[in-house]
């Protein structure tokens, strides 16, 4: 699918809330700053999400289990929308990606939330392999959803490693 000849590459607020797909991409909005929206939009995520967990676990898993579900037509969609392949601005990647290590975490509670934050975002960021791979080689919405759960996967070994004391 080709991207429609109104592209855009710096959509704003008012473009993204026309567009259900598209405020859902851009994390309701929380994507469309200029310095760091992924992790403005990983921070969002997790204000959204520990509510609904501490309220009902079975609700959370189902939240995140439909943010898998509608995550790579939603990221593919936006970046077609706009133009751009993997656009910074389109975070629901980071929400499906940090909602997996917080359901993971050994126990719920601050310090374990900071975790989460800082090793979900230092493996989104730096993109080991194969997270580099998918990153590059995966196309699609799939693609920009792939490398932040394999990011998320990483940050889970790394809390239970360092919870267990293998680390």
């Amino acid at each position: 699918m080709s991207a429609p000849k109104s592209a855009i590459k710096a959509p704003t607020f008012a473009m993204i809330i026309r567009h259900p797909v598209m405020f859902l991409g851009f994390g309701f909005g929380s994507g469309l700053i200029a310095k760091g929206p992924g992790t403005l939009g990983t921070l969002v995520g997790m204000l959204v999400f520990i509510p609904i967990l501490l309220w009902n676990e079975l609700a959370a898993w189902g939240l995140f289990l439909f943010s898998l579900l509608v995550g790579s037509y939603v990221c593919g969609e936006s970046a077609r929308r706009i133009g751009v392949h993997d656009h910074g601005g389109i975070v629901w990647d980071e929400f499906a990606g940090v909602w997996l290590v917080i359901l993971a975490l050994p126990e719920q509670g601050w310090l374990y939330w900071g975790l989460a934050f800082i090793l979900f975002r230092l493996f989104d960021i730096a993109k080991p392999w194969p997270i580099s791979w998918a990153d590059q080689n995966v196309a699609g919405g799939v693609g920009i959803m792939l490398d932040d759960i394999i990011a998320a996967c990483y940050a889970i070994i790394i809390i239970w490693a360092l919870q267990t004391g293998f680390l």
